[in-house]
């Protein structure tokens, strides 16, 4: 028998065990768990992930928190009615809250310019009240009516209707209510875009992606990797951003967790498909950190981070909605804050999805690889 037949006849050896056991997603596994020992060694990432957003938090809170009303600062102008203006503010009771300094008409009017007064009040020798306000300040417009329903009601003046008041400040209608869903929202796209769109550029400039191109992996495994990445760092975040709201500000959480678990995971896919388009050709850090920047800076205006989208006109409230921002800040809000069901949040929810299966096709056609 020759070589050549004993070589064909020769039994093939028997293929390795782990060659048997590797499914369809083995590969999509193991870039999954080097992706996220990657993380893992980047100390940064835990900054910027959970730490910053929670000094944000703290940050803004305290600045909007709940407080005592201001004290209303006027000037009285120095003149022979000074003392009796001083007296009926006495007289009303209300002394605590308006602070009055008497001063000669120049200084008055310097300290007003300068802001250090709201309003200036002057009284002519015939007893009538003239006031000095801007109309373009709110404070100053707030300050002419308080100060002069006080002196009006001490002169003796009576309300025809009889009033109550009411004062009001539950949690869930606070503004730190309405900030710690708006900072989730933005940290899962902030997560999602920097995270992706840095691991694919540097990876782009190291000639490593050229490498994964090389092996037996599917094209497809590799993005969706990146992209499911992200979904361990954001349970994470949501926990933390929430778990902080709640210990720290008293936030009343009327929703189910697993539901903003759910919503800030399909925000959190989505946001990664634009991350993987916005990468796809860039070349250069530099690079892809203006496109980032380009498409993340419209959102953090319109999408009703620190304040409501419904302050813009009319006519671009469409555009508006149809950020994937807006669509996740507006669940996350529902369900935080109203305690709506996923099902209720089936419109934003495929704003979303649309996004990102889009976004992610795109990028799985345009992606450079070298």
């Amino acid at each position: 028998m020759s070589t050549v037949q004993q070589i064909r006849e020769k039994p093939s050896s028997p293929a390795p065990v782990g060659a048997l056991q590797n499914g369809r997603w083995s590969g999509f596994v193991h870039l999954l768990d080097a992706r996220m020992k990657e993380l893992r060694r980047e100390p940064e990432v835990v900054f910027w992930v959970f730490v910053f957003p929670l000094l944000l938090a703290l940050g803004l809170g305290i600045a909007f928190r709940n407080k005592p009303a201001d004290t209303t600062a006027i000037a009285v102008v120095n003149g022979p009615e000074a003392s009796r203006t001083l007296d009926l503010i006495r007289q009303s009771g209300h002394e605590s809250a308006i602070h009055a300094d008497v001063l000669d008409r120049a200084q008055a009017m310097k300290g007003f310019r300068l802001g250090k007064y709201n309003l200036v009040v002057e009284v002519d020798s015939a007893g009538a009240f003239k006031y000095v306000f801007d109309p373009a300040r709110p404070e100053s417009v707030l300050s002419k009516s308080e100060v002069d329903d006080v002196l009006q009601t001490a002169a003796g003046r009576h309300n025809p209707l009889s009033t109550s008041s009411e004062v009001s400040s539950e949690p869930g209608s606070r503004y730190i209510d309405f900030l710690i869903p708006g900072l989730i929202g933005m940290n899962v796209m902030n997560a999602a875009m920097w995270g992706i769109g840095f691991a694919i550029v540097d990876m782009r400039q190291r000639k490593l992606l050229k490498r994964f191109v090389a092996t037996p992996m599917r094209r497809s495994d590799f993005l969706l990797a990146l992209a499911s990445s992200r979904l361990i760092l954001m349970i994470l975040e949501v926990g933390l951003l929430l778990g902080f709201g709640v210990l720290v500000f008293h936030m009343r959480v009327l929703g189910s967790v697993l539901v903003i678990l759910l919503i800030g995971a399909i925000g959190a896919l989505g946001f990664a498909g634009v991350g993987l388009l916005t990468a796809s050709r860039a070349q250069k850090i530099e690079s892809v950190s203006g496109l980032i920047n380009v498409v993340m800076m419209p959102m953090w205006i319109f999408s009703g981070v620190f304040f409501s989208y419904e302050r813009f006109p009319a006519i671009i409230q469409p555009f508006i909605k149809a950020l994937p921002l807006t669509a996740l800040n507006d669940a996350l809000r529902a369900t935080i804050l109203e305690g709506a069901s996923l099902a209720a949040q089936s419109s934003r929810m495929l704003v979303l999805g649309i996004w990102g299966i889009v976004c992610f096709m795109l990028a799985l056609r345009w992606f450079r690889w070298t």
